[in-house]
């Protein structure tokens, strides 16, 4: 994984063709970027991430921002009033107990 500006470029190895080949992974925007060498992997993510942000302000839109902060989930209703509750009895919002928990999950 790298990351550069806020993107994050996922790198793959093709064995027959012998490139490290990526795409950015944050965004639904298509960007990606090849290289032979870990050095140049790297050189072309930053011109591909550059490149699409320049041709974003080119064509006057704003380029699409890795994460908004929200986060949309459907879910079984039972699973949803579960955590409804475990929030409640937590005093927390949802939000508040859902990211909780998120995090305790992510940081181990």
């Amino acid at each position: 994984m790298m990351e550069y500006k806020g993107y994050i470029g996922k790198v793959e190895i093709d064995e027959e063709v012998g490139i490290l080949y990526g795409e950015v992974i944050n965004v639904r925007d298509v960007i990606t970027f090849e290289g032979e060498s870990v050095e140049e992997i790297q050189k072309a993510f930053q011109e591909s991430v550059d490149d699409y942000l320049a041709f974003c302000a080119e064509r006057n839109e704003s380029p699409e921002k890795p994460f908004s902060g929200k986060f949309v989930l459907r879910l079984p209703a039972e699973l949803h009033r579960q955590a409804y509750i475990q929030a409640k009895l937590s005093d927390k919002s949802l939000n508040g107990w859902v990211t909780d928990v998120l995090e305790s999950v992510l940081k181990k």
